[in-house]
């Protein structure tokens, strides 16, 4: 009887099969299409149109419905389909039976995640649901299976896995009703218990069948919230952990433990434990370089390194180099991984995670990305959102964005496959319009010498990030640094001359403060051809004179004359250029040790900043000439001018002009008026530290040495000369010492330290000829011969000499 009833279902199965097929072709409509009107999952109803699952009662209602055709003719067939098999008789059950264990088996190189593992433990305790989250390849299966194997002994009834193929190439997400059906089978709970029909009743028969036991349930790889919403328990003592790529948000009362690579000890020790060569002397331990390529190539994804290591365990004859070849060959099973992740997304989402491979760094806020996309701010928050909780994109802290090594691979590749060449390069200027333009933004909100001209090179776009003030500006600059530096280079090799010419420019601020003077060198060389194959006069003058200041910083003098002499050739009647170039040709003139020429350029400079209406300018050369008449001795008059330059009004009690005022009045007044120059040099040196200038901070501890020497506090004066130079050795800065060692020299002499003195002033005298300083080297002999004057009467007197011809070179203009 059984067997005969058994033929009568299966036929009824396969008519009604046909019958279904029969109200799919009256439809019009292709599987998905249908699936979407009806309500209907399509791997579900593929299954049903083709007899391998009878299709539930409300599903051939709605097929129905859909065609407008009577269901109720169906439904003697449809019972007869749906009729199971009898349940064999109860006294056939063997109730000795071990209890089901489906779990896979546990990872034997399971390594690190001790704080996630007890963070999944502490959550099954409290809330008896978890659900982990991470991208592709990150471990979430592995934990899970590695927590579940540990809580089975507290959970004896059933272990139960389930892979809801969330994330699977090539088939539909397993949906409730089939996974509810398994699941219960799993607990060999009678057919007669079971629902026919309705995903409701089966939930329902799930959450009471695990309320009367103590099991763990690992529900694998979820596509989101409401898939594996049916098949979390009610009421009882039954544990589930739960999986997916995405986070599950809408699951509030799940808690979530969300997975990242490992780090990097973790990796090695992963990487050698799954090769099979966890001790010394294997092929790891003699190709550390090659290891620790292979550990960056897998991003220290832990799938990643198990297909590395399985390579390297099968290949006994290769070397961990020859691994590391092939790896490097191009697209790898992590594509099909990501693939799958990518696929939930819609066509915008999609076309945005492509861009964002695009992108030359590790790191980009929603500007930027909006940018990339030509999208607005809010939508491309919004999208970064979705991919956040996809895991396609990290967010490591308020309002930047990052994306795994491998994740922007597959995105930069997925981009060269969807979008076309000229896609990629529309997207690739207005990310390039992006940076030159908020890079002038940035440098505009500073108080430093600029004239706050909008960019020439390309389009604004629609939003640019706000920059309330300069430490804001100082913010953005530092974590876009890789990406500025990134786009001037995509800006040179793809022929964008006008942002190569424009972008460094915007950068000189942060540069000074945050950078050595080697890149900005480098930069302004490769900015200077660009501006040359455009074939502008203007653009090559402004060049010129920024690559002039950059060689005067890094001590390279006469080059520096070289390109001031190329701009003003350049420059026509630009007052505000003619202006900076009047400045900057001062501060050389000056520190080659020329006296009455330097002065002249910092007043004419003064006087054209004026008549181009730039206050800020001309104070900035009044405050420059300050210095340089203190430096010459006439204390008052230095001290007038940096008076006159602090009652100039300006927001930012760091604004240069007034931190060289300060440290100018500091020294020229020490001796008279100790306690208030005390307070003007320690505020000085307090806003080069909060403006973040070391060099100016080296500046104001070695002037404040300078003062207290005047004021004849020798201990305190040594240790801020110290202090200076140790700045000055974290910059690799050697040039710049030549600005101070002639004065901390002169402090060693007075403080009693003949010896350390003259080794100062030799340092000087041999430093002072590489870079140009003239002056500093007559200032070098004349040291040397004040130390020798009493021991060797001689060797002074030459050195006297020496000193005093340069300083009559200096005078005929030499």
């Amino acid at each position: 009887m059984a067997g005969q009833q058994h033929t009568e279902t299966t036929d009824a199965a396969d008519e009604l099969a046909a019958r279904l097929r029969l109200l799919q072709e009256r439809s019009g409509l292709g599987v998905r299409a249908l699936a979407r009107e009806t309500g209907l999952s399509s791997s579900s109803l593929s299954r049903y149109l083709g007899g391998q699952t009878v299709a539930p009662w409300p599903a051939v209602v709605a097929l129905c419905k859909h065609t407008r055709r009577d269901p109720r003719p169906l439904r003697p067939l449809w019972e007869r389909a749906a009729n199971p098999l009898p349940a064999p008789p109860k006294s056939s059950r063997q109730m000795h039976f071990p209890p089901r264990n489906d779990l896979p088996r546990d990872a034997p190189d399971f390594t690190g995640r001790a704080d996630q593992l007890a963070a999944v433990l502490a959550a099954v305790d409290a809330h008896r649901v978890v659900a982990l989250d991470g991208m592709a390849g990150v471990g979430k299966t592995c934990l899970a299976v590695h927590a579940a194997h540990r809580l089975a002994a507290d959970y004896p009834d059933a272990q139960l896995y389930a892979d809801l193929h969330g994330f699977t190439e090539g088939r539909d997400p397993l949906d409730a009703d089939s996974a509810l059906r398994s699941l219960l089978t799993a607990l060999d709970v009678p057919s007669e218990k079971v629902p026919r029909e309705g995903v409701e009743q089966l939930a329902a028969c799930w959450r009471a069948e695990l309320a009367r036991r103590r099991a763990v349930v690992v529900l694998d790889n979820a596509a989101d919230a409401e898939h594996v919403r049916p098949l979390l328990p009610g009421a009882g003592p039954s544990v589930v952990l739960v999986t997916s790529r995405n986070r599950l948000v809408g699951l509030d009362e799940v808690p979530p433990v969300s997975l990242d690579v490992l780090t990097p000890e973790e990796s090695a020790e992963l990487l050698a434990r799954a090769s099979g060569e966890p001790g010394a002397g294997g092929r790891l331990d003699r190709e550390p370089e090659a290891a620790a390529e292979v550990l960056r190539l897998c991003g220290h994804l832990p799938l990643a390194l198990r297909l590395a290591a399985a390579r390297l365990r099968h290949r006994p004859g290769w070397t961990v180099g020859i691994l590391v070849e092939r790896m490097a060959e191009g697209a790898d099973e992590f594509d099909t991984a990501f693939a799958m992740s990518v696929r939930q997304l819609d066509r915008t989402q999609s076309r945005f995670f492509r861009l964002l491979g695009l992108l030359p760094g590790t790191s980009f806020d929603e500007y930027l990305a909006a940018a990339l996309a030509d999208v607005p701010p809010r939508t491309a928050r919004a999208i970064l959102e979705d991919l956040l909780d996809a895991h396609l994109v990290q967010q490591p802290s308020a309002g930047r964005y990052r994306m795994h090594d491998l994740v922007h691979q597959h995105a930069r590749r997925a981009s060269a496959h969807q979008d076309t060449p000229a896609e990629q390069q529309r997207a690739i200027g207005r990310l390039l319009d992006y940076y030159v333009h908020a890079a002038a933004a940035a440098d505009a909100a500073m108080p430093f010498l600029s004239r706050g001209e909008a960019p020439a090179a390309g389009n604004a776009p629609a939003e640019l990030p706000p920059f309330a003030d300069k430490n804001a500006a100082f913010a953005w600059y530092a974590a876009e640094y890789e990406n500025l530096i990134a786009a001037f280079e995509i800006a040179l090799a793809t022929g964008a001359d006008a942002h190569a010419c424009e972008l460094p420019r915007f950068m000189r601020a942060f540069f000074a403060r945050r950078c050595g003077t080697t890149h900005l060198n480098f930069l302004f060389e490769r900015s200077l051809a660009a501006a040359e194959r455009l074939g502008d006069p203007r653009r090559r003058a402004e060049i010129h004179s920024d690559l002039g200041f950059a060689r005067y910083n890094a001590g390279r003098m006469a080059e520096a004359h070289a390109e001031y002499r190329a701009a003003a050739e350049l420059l026509g009647d630009d007052p505000w250029m003619l202006a900076e170039l009047t400045l900057r040709r001062a501060y050389l003139t000056w520190d080659e040790g020329q006296v009455d020429a330097p002065l002249e350029l910092f007043r004419e400079a003064g006087r054209r900043y004026a008549a181009a209406d730039c206050p800020a300018g001309a104070a900035h050369a009044t405050a420059a000439e300050a210095w340089a008449t203190l430096q010459l001795g006439h204390r008052d008059e230095a001290a007038r001018l940096a008076r006159e330059t602090l009652a100039v009004p300006q927001a930012d009690p760091a604004w240069p002009p007034a931190l060289t005022a300060r440290i100018t009045l500091g020294v020229a007044i020490a001796h008279d008026h100790p306690d208030e120059a005390a307070e003007h040099l320690h505020q000085a040196l307090e806003l080069a530290r909060s403006d973040g200038h070391k060099h100016n901070e080296a500046w104001c501890l070695n002037c404040l040495g300078v003062a207290l020497r005047r004021m004849g506090r020798y201990d305190e004066a040594l240790a801020s000369h110290r202090q200076a130079f140790a700045l000055l050795d974290e910059l690799f800065e050697e040039h710049w010492k030549i600005h101070f060692l002639d004065s901390y020299a002169e402090t060693c002499r007075e403080a009693g330290l003949p010896q350390l003195a003259l080794e100062l002033h030799r340092e000087a005298l041999e430093l002072a000829p590489k870079v140009g300083f003239r002056q500093k080297e007559a200032l070098a002999h004349e040291g040397i011969a004040a130390v020798l004057a009493a021991s060797d009467p001689a060797a002074a007197a030459e050195h006297r000499a020496a000193g005093e011809a340069i300083v009559r070179e200096l005078g005929a203009g030499v």
